[in-house]
């Protein structure tokens, strides 16, 4: 048995049986980031903003833990713990460690901060908790291992996540936010507990997960907060004094615990002791629980039936299992707990789409990390550490975008200047991996020509292209399958030879957009996971191409062999009119425009909620088209067929199709949202098709598996809708789509935003949002973006990619596509033309994986072992011919090593598998309690 586990058991034991056991549960919450940045919290700045130094509240609790060895802690954010405990003693972690062998400080959740559940992708999420979870079990062993998913702030709660928890060998999942209108109905029916069936492909229990709703959010009962941030008198037990109290609260409290034993199964009930950024005196809540407890325990020698003690979340799920055993059936959730609202008019769902530039910056830079500072650090061996370019470290992009994860960060749920030092921190982590891959690219090429690292060619700047009359391209490919792309860029010649390393030749230079004169357009593939290098050389200055024709197009189209697209646009209106799959022969009605809501600015009839960066708060349900009309121009070549849309100056696109492409391509610019007629503005794109999806739509849950959604609808109870459009609002991270039984289009989108299907067969994104108001959810400012670069506001550019197949074989193209836009190729450069002896050409496997296998981790564990974590990307009823289990035959190039073991781990790769147990739980068939099972409450005092 676990040396964690067997603690867990013993210290449960100070539980009663037959009575009304409360579990004191003292805590913080500490958020990596929110009013204040990293830093200003961790030390305590700037507390003219919010009082706040964690780096003070963990110095108070181990202080205050000493001092009585009934005492208990837990501790979540080990982003936190990591810096505190790098600066403390020798003697001061001993002391810790003891504290953590005993029990009496806990860790849970452990990843290195709290992540959002609504904006994150997966493989983000795995990282992050990877990192935490390795630092505490590096730094204390078994006894160190969270055994609880603790998630007591995010804005509504991922069914993914709750499925990664589980393999990741958690035994329990507890938050604190429900909707209003769900947690009603729990409290009613004494259903705030249940098992969390979080996957419809892997076999149950593997993706169970016992899940509870904390009674308080995280906070704790109201007239019981004793933290020097608190207004609640303390206990004042000298009856000499004439405002003594003893009697007063004790009453209080078993009123309190009476009440809420009353909408839990058990005889065991929890109570959150802390808040947010408590315990900085950490004396000031012992003191007062140490009197509490002893109080209203010795009652029970006045027939008293509740037993209040010191607890955790580990040792209280404990008892809730040894109550299962023998008593109650927890009931079974399959569903997840998207869109949350805490009041009528209340949804929390703009912050799926809030702060679109963050959100975009930080899915590019996992891509980053998974590219270069995972994978080439594999590649490279120590020479990407230490090579010819210097000293290179993955650690900053690492722990750069575990930060990044937090509720508060790539939610956009922050105030402006955290914002921007995240974005800072990402921006400090790409300098450094930049030094490892220039590092690894010489070592795997031979040639020690200096990098060239172009990261605005979103925008169509890259001096070395628009400079150089010779250069060379290196395309690296993530994915364990070679793959095409299409590089675009800004150049000032007129024509050029481009050749791969074959000899091979395809290009066109035609006008563009940007600082540039032209832009190049050529197509590459790269093998897996490995890169292709092609030489770029200027033939002709001259004057530009002729510019493109003003006219609308009456179709644009593509010819693959396997695949045909066809697409018309309205020779009125200039806008897209109709989608078509020539191979499968379906053809479907499709507009597409652009269109605002009139953002709440409290003064609605119905309620006075504003909109804000959390809360999506329409003033009405009427949409305000942005124009009727598009103004177009056309570009026809041989690699891309292109129409661009002008549909105000705030508002333009560019639909592309490209010859060998599966998919129609819109790239998006929106901004800067006009705010001269002080109405904050809500800016969509939608879809009018002729799909009959008879109010239903579907999304993805953090990039992985998929759930369906139907308007005015939630699976777990009957729904009272207050807010048509804000209150059918879900997270999209990579992809959605609408179907029938005989289309399905799906789009995939380059960040998380948030969308819905308001009508039958239409389907909107939320691209940007700039509003007025903060929506009094503590951020305290409103959701404004603008800088001294940009004091008219933020501007904003994206991609949508379409595509349109026959329902049953559409998850053939979008899976991987969503792993193309999420793992995209890092594209290097260097003056002048490829050395002799130049490797131009490179692959770390020898041969590609099959297409249901995802690469998605490859990276340097220690100097001599490699973390490999391979998925199958397909759900169970995603694809006739990828959804069957597969086979893997992992043949590693032996450059710069080969794997000589293979040795299996949970999903954190903190624990062997072979050694992972997790606790099994029984669950409601529908006939309520097993027989002779009876409930005592409730409880006498």
């Amino acid at each position: 048995m676990p040396i964690n586990f067997l603690k867990i058991t013993l210290f449960s034991h100070c539980a009663r049986p037959g009575m009304l056991n409360v579990h004191l549960v003292p805590h913080t919450h500490d958020d990596v980031g929110w009013l204040k940045t990293v830093d200003q919290y961790f030390y305590g700045a700037r507390n003219d903003i919010q009082h706040a130094g964690v780096q003070y509240i963990l110095d108070s609790v181990v202080d205050q833990l000493l001092k009585n060895p009934d005492r208990r802690f837990i501790y979540v954010e080990t982003a936190f713990f990591y810096r505190w405990w790098k600066r403390q003693s020798g003697d001061m972690q001993d002391t810790v460690k003891q504290l953590v062998d005993e029990g009496r400080l806990e860790f849970v959740n452990g990843g290195w901060c709290m992540s959002d559940e609504a904006t994150t992708h997966y493989s983000a999420v795995v990282d992050q908790m990877t990192i935490g979870l390795r630092f505490l079990n590096d730094t204390f062993g078994p006894c160190g291992r969270p055994r609880v998913a603790w998630h007591i702030d995010p804005f509504g709660h991922a069914r993914e996540h709750a499925s990664v928890f589980a393999q990741m060998g958690y035994d329990g999942f507890f938050f604190g936010r429900l909707d209003y209108q769900d947690r009603s109905r729990r409290k009613a029916s004494r259903e705030q507990e249940m098992v969390w069936r979080a996957s419809e492909s892997l076999v149950p229990p593997v993706a169970d997960l016992f899940t509870g709703i904390l009674p308080n959010g995280y906070n704790p009962p109201e007239g019981f907060c004793w933290d020097q941030l608190c207004d609640d008198p303390p206990i004042r037990d000298d009856p000499d004094l004439e405002d003594y109290n003893v009697e007063d609260v004790v009453s209080k409290f078993l009123t309190v615990a009476q009440e809420q034993a009353k909408v839990y199964k058990t005889n065991h009930i929890i109570m959150t002791m802390g808040s947010d950024f408590q315990y900085e005196n950490a004396n000031l809540w012992y003191k007062n629980l140490d009197k509490l407890i002893r109080y209203v325990n010795q009652k029970q020698v006045n027939g008293s039936n509740i037993h209040v003690l010191y607890s955790t979340p580990s040792c209280y799920l404990q008892e809730l299992h040894r109550a299962n055993l023998s008593c109650p059936y927890f009931p079974m959730r399959i569903d997840d707990f998207f869109p949350y609202a805490d009041a009528a008019h209340d949804f929390w769902t703009g912050y799926f789409t809030s702060r679109p530039a963050l959100k975009r910056y930080e899915r590019i830079s996992n891509s980053y990390l998974q590219v270069i500072c995972n994978q080439m650090e594999v590649l490279g061996g120590p020479t990407s550490r230490n090579g010819s370019f210097g000293v290179g470290n993955s650690d900053t992009m690492k722990k750069a975008m575990a930060v990044a994860q937090h509720h508060d960060a790539v939610s956009g749920t922050e105030k402006q200047h955290v914002a921007d030092d995240y974005a800072r921190r990402l921006a400090n982590g790409w300098t450094q991996c930049q030094v490892l891959v220039s590092n690894t690219l010489a070592a795997l090429s031979g040639s020690s020509a200096p990098r060239v690292y172009c990261e605005h060619l979103n925008i169509s700047v890259c001096p070395l292209t628009e400079s150089s009359s010779k250069f060379s391209v290196n395309v690296y490919n993530p994915l364990a399958r070679p793959v095409g792309w299409s590089v675009r860029l800004p150049v000032n010649g007129t024509a050029y030879a481009v050749t791969d390393s074959s000899g091979n030749a395809t290009v066109v230079v035609r006008r563009d957009r940007g600082y540039a004169v032209n832009e190049l357009l050529f197509q590459v593939r790269a093998p897996p996971m490995g890169y292709s290098t092609y030489s770029v050389s200027l033939l002709q200055k001259g004057p530009p191409p002729a510019s493109p024709f003003p006219r609308a197009p009456k179709d644009i189209q593509n010819k693959v062999r396997a695949w045909r697209a066809f697409m018309t646009f309205d020779p009125e209106t200039g806008l897209l009119s109709s989608l078509s799959n020539l191979e499968t022969q379906q053809t479907v009605r499709l507009s597409q425009n652009f269109y605002w809501y009139n953002a709440s600015d409290g003064n609605n009839k119905d309620s006075k909620q504003m909109s804000g960066a959390y809360i999506f708060r329409p003033n009405s349900s009427t949409t305000f088209i942005i124009s009727k009309t598009a103004k177009i121009e056309t570009v026809q070549n041989s690699v891309v067929q292109e129409v661009r849309q002008w549909f105000s100056p705030w508002v333009s696109q560019v639909v592309r199709l490209y010859a060998d492409s599966r998919v129609l391509e819109l790239e998006w610019t929106v901004g800067p949202v006009p705010i001269g007629d002080n109405m904050g503005k809500e800016v969509i794109t939608r879809f009018d098709t002729s799909i009959n999806s008879s109010g239903i739509f579907y999304t993805d849950s953090n990039g992985r598996e998929v759930l369906q959604r139907r308007k005015d609808y939630r699976p777990t109870w009957t729904l009272t809708q207050t807010e048509p459009v804000a209150g059918n609002y879900y997270p999209i991270n990579s992809r959605a789509y609408i179907k029938d039984e005989k289309d399905q289009l799906t789009v995939v989108t380059d960040r998380s935003q948030g969308g819905g299907s308001i009508q039958d067969g239409s389907l909107e994104i939320m691209l940007h949002r700039r509003l007025l108001h903060d929506d009094v959810r503590g951020v305290g400012e409103p959701l404004n973006e603008a800088s001294d670069l940009y004091p008219e506001g933020l501007v904003v550019r994206g991609r949508l990619l379409l595509s349109l197949n026959p329902p049953a074989v559409a998850a053939n193209t979008h899976r991987p596509l969503a792993q193309e836009v999420v793992l995209q190729p890092l594209i290097t450069f260097t003056e002048g033309l490829l050395p002799p002896n130049t490797r131009p050409e490179f692959s770390g496997l020898q041969t590609a994986l099959p297409p249901a296998v995802h690469l998605l981790t490859v990276s340097q564990w220690d100097p001599d072992l490699v973390l490999l974590r391979l998925e199958h990307q397909y759900e169970a009823r995603d694809s006739k011919e990828h959804s069957q289990p597969v086979t893997v035959n992992l043949q590693v190039s032996p450059l710069p090593s080969t794997f000589i073991l293979l040795t299996g781990m949970n999903l954190s790769a903190n624990q062997w598998k072979h050694e992972m147990t997790r606790l099994d739980w029984k669950v409601d068939s529908g006939k309520g309690h097993s027989p002779g099972c009876e409930l005592t409450l409730p409880f006498s005092t």
